[in-house]
């Protein structure tokens, strides 16, 4: 019992240290806001404070804490991306939507994508796959395996992407869906969430966090 006190008032104590720090500004907000696994919130749930946002913004808003992103009525696509650039890192959030779209997570230099939804040039959903924009597209070893037992339709889905030198591993839900490995995509870039063009959708994100990996 008495050790299990100590516990207890060692966690409270570095807690408190931490607080204390943030108030004077020794460690940043970020980090006195990261969880537990170091993961620390890159979307504030409020607004895009972060984000370079596009001008004019018809594409994207924030209600009820979550990330909305719709086309125009032109139809017309839009990218959202990070101030902040990263290399090795990992990333979590959740994602849900209704009937077709087609979105994702952009990532690296070149650059190199994570689908959400169908592909406008292979006709099928390859969420969770990657797309790499040469000649093969969605290379078959970076296909998600197992989506349709992975994937709740119409539902909050949990993604966990980790982008670690040349490997790039995802989970849906909690279980491995893909790890692919490329070389040719090195160079450390700003995170980004897509609307794509020409296609009447809707995409919606909350609890975006991310770790960098040194």
């Amino acid at each position: 019992m008495r050790t299990h006190q100590r516990l207890q008032a060692l966690t409270r104590g570095a807690a408190g240290l931490l607080a204390t720090l943030s108030v004077l500004g020794l460690v940043s907000t970020a980090q006195a806001a990261a969880g537990s696994d170091g993961l620390i919130p890159i979307f504030n749930g409020k607004d895009l404070t972060g984000w370079k946002v596009p001008e004019p913004n018809p594409f994207w808003k924030v209600a009820d804490g979550v990330l909305i992103g719709e086309n125009d009525e032109q139809l017309k696509g839009s990218m959202l991306w990070t101030e902040k650039s990263y290399g090795d890192f990992v990333i979590e959030c959740e994602s849900r939507w209704i009937g077709e779209i087609d979105s994702g997570i952009m990532l690296r230099k070149p650059q190199l994508q994570l689908q959400f939804g169908v592909s406008r040039s292979l006709k099928r959903d390859l969420t969770g796959s990657f797309y790499t924009g040469g000649a093969e597209r969605y290379p078959e070893a970076g296909q998600a395996k197992n989506l349709e037992k992975l994937l709740k339709p119409d539902d909050w889905n949990k993604f966990r992407l980790e982008a670690k030198g040349d490997t790039f591993t995802v989970w849906i839900n909690g279980q491995q869906a893909v790890q692919y490995v490329n070389p040719k995509y090195p160079e450390p870039a700003p995170i980004g969430l897509q609307i794509h063009g020409g296609l009447k959708m809707k995409v919606e994100f909350r609890n975006v966090r991310v770790k960098e990996l040194n």
